[in-house]
């Protein structure tokens, strides 16, 4: 392959860190000489190695940051259309993947990384109520807040909304000092924390302010109406049905839906059943709803938290149970009851 001169140093990368973790991943020999990339192998694995290093170098000819990340989701997504038996659509290739900027800020742009976290993204696009189930760290809530402000800096909205079912603050309240917005405050942490990465600090509490951005616990949403808002209903997997319904129904003109929940991490009591677990069953077959599947393979924090989830499902499989954070719990009021 002859590699243009403009893309072959962010191809090799740093220290050749980039043609390291290529030729790490492939079966493939991979030898460069000048700008000449030479494959050599069983004739599978040559062209596997060809389609790799095609996206890779559309990736870095648009200008794309190149690293060892970059190199391993590539081959992934390529080795999943080959395990899957169907190749990406148009504008599902990698470089198409990776290449989709969300928002940027301070030098640094939110994306897509994997095949299934750009369907999500697509489908928020496309559809009024997307449901994005998935475990931990695979960009379910981050990629719906980006998708919602980008959607208010191009006044698509004219506000954002981002709600939580305190559950676990629920059961603590009384035991936390200060006011209740104080007391619910930590449990939303996390959804400030994201907005923090995307919009400064004193635009954040101005938009805050202003009512333009409102963070609050789900139970705040009952009796509402909510036009001209984008709404991220985040940690689904501990609603009720009931309170699914409730959240669900409040929808307005010119608003859309983003709800994120992994049903392996359910906080609720034993023997309440999870409206996330449930709504899939009730809305099949709605128009302008859509449903978006995440796996271990979307996890994007560090390579062992994908083998981490991957290990708890073998375990469940194994020993044939739910998932562990779905056991009743046995804390002193389940212990009380017991007694009675």
């Amino acid at each position: 392959m002859s590699v243009p001169d403009a893309a072959l140093l962010a191809l090799l990368g740093s220290r050749d860190e980039n043609l390291r973790a290529a030729e790490d991943l492939l079966s493939a020999d991979v030898h460069v000489r000048g700008n000449e990339l030479t494959l050599t192998g069983e004739p599978a694995e040559v062209a596997f190695a060809e389609r790799v290093f095609t996206e890779l170098v559309t990736l870095a000819e648009r200008g794309q940051h190149l690293g060892p990340d970059a190199v391993r989701r590539t081959a992934q997504m390529l080795a999943d259309d080959d395990t899957n038996g169907a190749p990406t659509v148009a504008g599902e290739s990698p470089a198409e993947v990776l290449s989709l900027d969300i928002l940027s800020r301070r030098g640094r742009t939110i994306r897509p990384k994997t095949l299934n976290q750009k369907r999500y993204v697509d489908a928020i696009d496309k559809h009024t109520i997307v449901f994005s189930i998935g475990p931990a760290g695979t960009g379910k809530t981050y990629l719906a807040m980006a998708k919602a402000v980008q959607a208010l800096q191009a006044k698509m909205v004219n506000r954002i909304i981002l709600t939580r079912p305190a559950v676990e603050a629920g059961e603590r309240l009384g035991f936390l000092p200060g006011t209740l917005y104080e007391k619910i405050d930590p449990y939303l942490r996390p959804l400030y924390d994201a907005l923090h990465d995307m919009i400064d600090a004193e635009t954040v509490a101005k938009l805050t302010e202003a009512g333009t951005i409102e963070v609050a616990p789900l139970a705040y949403m009952r009796g509402r109406t909510l036009n001209d808002a984008f709404i991220v209903l985040d940690e689904a997997q501990n609603t009720t049905p009931e309170q699914m319904k409730m959240f669900l129904t409040r929808l307005g003109f010119g608003s859309r839906i983003v709800v994120t929940g992994d049903v392996t991490q359910i906080d609720l009591p034993g023997g309440v059943r999870s409206g996330l677990q449930v709504v899939q069953d009730i809305l099949d077959g709605v128009e302008d709803v859509d449903f978006i599947e995440l796996t271990s393979t979307d996890v994007v924090r560090h390579r062992l938290v994908s083998d981490i989830v991957d290990a708890y499902g073998r375990w469940d499989a194994r020993n044939n149970v739910g998932p562990i954070s779905q056991a009743p719990r046995t804390g002193p009021q389940q212990a009380r009851r017991r007694r009675r």
